[in-house]
């Protein structure tokens, strides 16, 4: 009970701080000066709280750092590109938030009517891991549902 509990509630929290980054009011002109630039999934309005809530939420689900979807800036390799679509892993990012839109929109539009929060994240499959882990159950009960080599 408690595992099944664990991804629920790590679930809950992500979706609740991209809620509340969503909600509170930009506060210095910095930020209000601030536009996002090259957004072509994620709405092109969206603050820059929000933006950050979101790509913390991406990198906590998948162990890594920023520099894993984003490329180094070509001016000063001390900094990120964060506009820039060099590194192969920003668009296969972007494939996936499609991905897991669709699936919750198809599959579990009445849990996010009803609890606020997406059912499908990246932390769902990711679990903290640039790949996600694909096993099978090796109960007895399943088996006989494993695929099996030629010539077992």
């Amino acid at each position: 009970m408690k595992n099944k509990i664990k991804p629920f509630l790590f679930i809950l929290t992500i979706i609740g701080g991209i809620s509340l980054a969503a909600t509170v009011p930009q506060q210095n002109t910095q930020q209000q000066d601030w536009k996002a630039k090259n957004l072509k999934v994620l709405p092109k309005d969206i603050s820059k709280k929000a933006l950050d809530s979101i790509m913390h939420n991406f990198k906590d689900a998948l162990g890594v750092k920023c520099n894993f979807c984003h490329a180094k800036s070509k001016t000063d390799s001390t900094k990120l590109d964060f506009a820039s679509d060099e590194n192969r892993k920003k668009n296969f990012a972007r494939y996936m938030m499609v991905m897991t839109d669709s699936i919750n929109n198809k599959y579990f539009k009445r849990h996010l009517e009803r609890h606020g929060s997406f059912a499908v994240t990246c932390a769902t499959c990711h679990r903290g891991q640039e790949e996600p882990a694909v096993t099978m159950p090796t109960t007895e009960k399943n088996m006989g549902m494993m695929p099996q080599k030629k010539g077992e």
